[in-house]
């Protein structure tokens, strides 16, 4: 087992595969965040730091409620974190919350086991998933969990607070499901705030489903029931600005944005897809990306 892990004595060990198909031997933490009445509370935590090695040690892995965290096979350089659905939801009235911290020159990949599923519950109220995402200077985060299925009769406000250094370097991905096969979604409304530098880069709003106003019409997505969008930001993109593409058949549009990055915005009628369209328009950023 690798340094600095939460509960790491005492964590047994099990074998996991993330959606990237790598096999490795995770730390495996209790849960809390029983489900009462009123929802689960839960609140899980990732800090990702450089070690003595020049790789990145993970000194606080710290998982609860729905949010299970395993380590698994890093890459060079980096550490790698599967989420893992530990319980169903989020359900109506739950509250989770998870708090990613990447500490200057350390990188951290994080994925999933599967999709997310917003699934409807008995406490009258909407979900709340947060996430808070820090990067430091010099440090890089790639956030590539699998989507977020919003499921028949749910509700879910999901907020994403992301604060980057002015080196920072970060590939974010968000992939939103409006039902699944042959059903109509909930409600999802989400939020994505960006800051870089501790300026504004990015704060945009999303409402999506039944008593959102307009969102199937043919000026938000009309047929498509799927979307998502791709954040890169490094500082790469200073020197070589994104260009402005059109992704076809017109479904995906990269932009330039300021601070630098380049944000892609996409639908499609399906999860495969969209995901196509977002990887198409990373190979798009790649060389302003890694360029140091």
């Amino acid at each position: 087992m690798a340094r600095g892990v939460t509960d790491a004595a005492a964590a047994p060990t099990a074998e996991v595969r993330p959606s990237d198909g790598t096999r490795a031997t995770a730390e495996v933490r209790p849960q809390g965040g029983t489900r009462a009445t009123g929802g689960v509370r839960a609140h899980a935590r990732i800090t990702a730091a450089p070690d003595a090695r020049g790789g990145t040690a993970l000194p606080e892995l710290a998982g609860d409620g729905p949010i299970a965290l395993r380590r698994v096979r890093a890459g060079a350089g980096e550490a790698r974190v599967c989420l893992v659905g530990a319980m169903a939801g989020p359900l109506g009235g739950d509250r989770v919350r998870l708090d990613v911290r990447v500490e200057a020159g350390a990188a951290l990949r994080v994925t999933s086991a599967a999709a997310t599923l917003a699934l409807p519950g008995t406490a009258g109220e909407p979900a709340r998933y947060d996430v808070s995402l820090a990067v430091g200077d010099g440090a890089e985060l790639h956030w590539l969990p699998e989507p977020l299925v919003s499921v028949r009769g749910s509700r879910l406000h999901a907020t994403y607070r992301i604060d980057l250094a002015p080196t920072a370097r970060l590939v974010f991905r968000e992939e939103q499901v409006l039902g699944r096969t042959g059903e109509p979604p909930g409600r999802l409304v989400s939020r994505l705030t960006v800051r870089s530098g501790g300026r504004p880069l990015l704060d945009q709003a999303t409402d999506y489903g039944p008593g959102a106003p307009a969102w199937d019409g043919p000026a938000v997505l009309a047929d498509n029931r799927a979307t998502g969008q791709l954040l890169v930001a490094a500082p790469g993109f200073a020197a070589t600005p994104a260009k402005p593409h059109v992704l076809a058949p017109a479904q995906a549009a990269l932009t330039p944005l300021p601070g630098p990055a380049a944000l892609t915005t996409a639908v499609a009628p399906d999860a495969l897809r969209l995901r196509t369209l977002l990887d198409e328009a990373r190979t798009h950023t790649t060389a302003a990306y890694e360029a140091r």
